[in-house]
């Protein structure tokens, strides 16, 4: 999976303004007509001036002061409009633009966002994934946005252009010419500029992420004991601020060398300019204009190098946009490695033969080595069964294939001899309650944490109260200041912090919450105290009638519990029986009850 970012070679244009007019039609209508009326007023600006001046100089020769002056101040009242309206329209293109701008960024992030869940767990194992996804966070909330305004500018200042430009060319062709002629340098070095950030950014995109985990690691509550107690704040600060200035000074650099050569570019634009305005002047001398189409040529030509500066930059920052613009597609561009089926199998309910791995074989993405290597195993339909084996022999993966976090190397699973690739695979999961050995403590109330394992249910169903008994919770529930309503965590609020034996029960709840056929358990007592596990095996054991369960565990006092036991080796299948088949057999599982049993005696 190559996920290294290259220079893009197509234009994002036209996917970006779709995404813009997806996102807020209205506004986005809104402002393309704030934008004709912008474009057009200045031409009308400047054809009132030429009248005024015009005017004013006829009446100084004229004898009839007062109906000139009567003409002159309506000229002067449509300038003042105009102004006005000039003013009232930047105010309005403003206030459109800011909420258009935050609706489009919203959008944006929910694009984000669907795309992130979206992608299988493959990704989540890839580095060079996260460069791609940090460079698409930093992109995508603005880049859209930013080629709405370059669009705007362009357009807005071409508009206007088009108008100015015939009049410069009716003093002399060269004029345009000229002018145009004064900016391509300009032009040509910004856009070298924005090669150059955007191949900067790509090759230090891994580099910034580091500086932000330092970050995190000083300032995020889940570090803060061990920072604290190992003294690792000045070790990561000054990584972070390492980084930090290497990040500064390469883009300093990048941005010292870019105004350099762009006071030469405008030097080189100001001789252009001087040197159109002076033979502008001459020719009023020459008596070839009059004093009124001098202006008016001159604030043409003053407006228009702005009005072309301002579109080529707008062209210019539309190039930078869309190179930068393409970290943000590559992320969207990016597959699931986990196929749907076209014409998905129901997932049966109830199962009727079990599960079966059948010579499965399985290596990680980003790995070489095997994990899982033939495994063959069968699960009955209401079977309890335990995967026991030391840390790194493929129980937790094993789990991750049932769940279709991952598809096997070779060899397939089924559910009732219907592979699982033929399943939806949002339907298998709601099949499956699981809590995994680093299971999620959310920052939300105690109601909330178990809710998000069935969250078809209403939030206030009392199957909530039935799945936090089951799991013990209810006990550490009782005790908090609002019960299910209070809010767990640090992050928002004065919440309850709970101890890591209490979090698990809340999470145990989770899983038992949902309707699920399966229950996988990877080690779920393990931080809780003998009485509190014994409690929750016992509920576990009314809680599976009907169901299939599959837990993890190293403690030998729940793994006797099980009706079938898998031991697994170097990620192979060493022995499977019952727990006094397997001690009778004096095997690796004996050897592994042997050495816990021992401290008991």
């Amino acid at each position: 999976m190559s996920l290294n970012p290259k220079k893009p070679k197509k234009l994002y244009l036209r996917r970006a303004l779709s995404l813009l007019w997806k996102a807020a039609p209205g506004w986005a209508a809104l402002s393309t007509a704030l934008l004709v009326l912008q474009a057009a007023l200045p031409l009308a600006q400047l054809y009132l001036m030429k009248l005024t001046v015009d005017a004013i100089t006829a009446g100084i020769t004229s004898p009839g002061k007062d109906i000139v002056m009567s003409h002159v101040l309506t000229l002067i009242g449509l300038l003042g409009a105009s102004a006005l309206a000039a003013v009232l329209l930047a105010s309005a293109a403003k206030v459109v633009g800011q909420a258009q701008a935050q609706i489009i960024t919203d959008h944006i992030q929910n694009v984000l966002h669907g795309k992130s869940v979206a992608l299988d767990m493959e990704y989540y194992e890839n580095a060079g994934f996260y460069d791609t996804l940090h460079r698409a966070q930093q992109e995508a909330p603005h880049r859209p946005t930013s080629i709405l305004n370059g669009l705007i500018q362009v357009v807005q200042s071409g508009v206007t252009l088009v108008g100015i430009a015939a009049l410069l060319f009716s003093v002399h062709w060269g004029i345009a010419a000229v002018l145009c002629a004064s900016l391509i340098p300009g032009l040509f070095f910004r856009i070298k500029y924005a090669d150059r950030m955007f191949q900067w950014q790509s090759d230090r995109s891994a580099t910034d992420r580091a500086a932000t985990y330092f970050n995190w690691l000083i300032t995020s509550q889940y570090y803060a004991k061990e920072v604290r107690l190992y003294d690792l704040g000045p070790l990561f600060i000054k990584r972070f601020r390492d980084l930090r200035q290497l990040l500064r000074r390469e883009k300093i650099g990048i941005a010292f060398r870019y105004a350099l050569t762009e006071l030469v570019a405008e030097a080189f634009a100001a001789i252009a300019i001087f040197g159109s305005l002076a033979f502008i002047a001459y020719r009023t001398v020459q008596g070839m204009m009059t004093l009124g189409d001098m202006v008016m040529y001159y604030q043409a030509f003053q407006r228009a190098q702005g009005y072309l500066k301002e579109m080529l930059n707008g062209l210019a920052s539309l190039y930078e946009d869309n190179l930068f613009l393409s970290n943000f597609y590559d992320f969207l561009d990016l597959k699931p490695t986990i196929i749907e089926p076209a014409k998905p199998e129901p997932v049966p309910r109830p199962m009727q033969k079990g599960i079966v791995f059948d010579h499965i074989d399985f290596r990680y993405p980003t790995g070489e080595a095997m994990v899982l290597k033939d495994i063959s195993i069968s699960i009955r339909p209401g079977q309890v069964v335990a995967l026991v084996g030391e840390n790194g022999s493929g129980k937790t993966t094993l789990v991750k294939l049932l769940c279709r976090l991952y598809d096997p190397t070779a060899g397939k699973i089924t559910v009732d001899d219907i592979d699982l690739r033929s399943f939806d695979t949002t339907a298998l999961r709601r099949e499956i309650g699981i809590i995994f050995q680093d299971y999620v403590q959310y920052q939300m109330t105690v109601r909330e944490n178990i809710w998000m394992g069935n969250t078809k249910l209403a939030p206030d169903d009392e199957k909530i109260v039935a799945a936090a008994k089951y799991s013990g919770a209810d006990d550490v529930i009782a005790g908090l200041p609002l019960g299910y309503e209070t809010m767990l965590g640090k992050w928002f609020g004065n919440g309850a912090e709970l101890s890591i034996g209490q979090w698990q029960k809340v999470a145990l709840a989770r899983a038992f919450l949902r309707d699920a056929q399966i229950i996988v358990l990877d080690e779920p007592t393990s931080s809780m105290d003998a009485k509190a596990e014994a409690a929750v095996f016992e509920n576990l054991r009314e809680l599976a009638r009907g169901r299939t369960v599959i837990f993890i565990s190293h403690r030998f006092s729940t793994i006797r519990m099980a009706d079938w036991i898998y031991v697994l080796e170097d990620g192979g299948i060493a022995e499977a029986g019952t727990h006094e088949e397997l001690v009778e057999r004096n095997g690796l599982y004996a050897h592994l009850f042997e050495i816990q049993a021992k401290y008991y005696r």
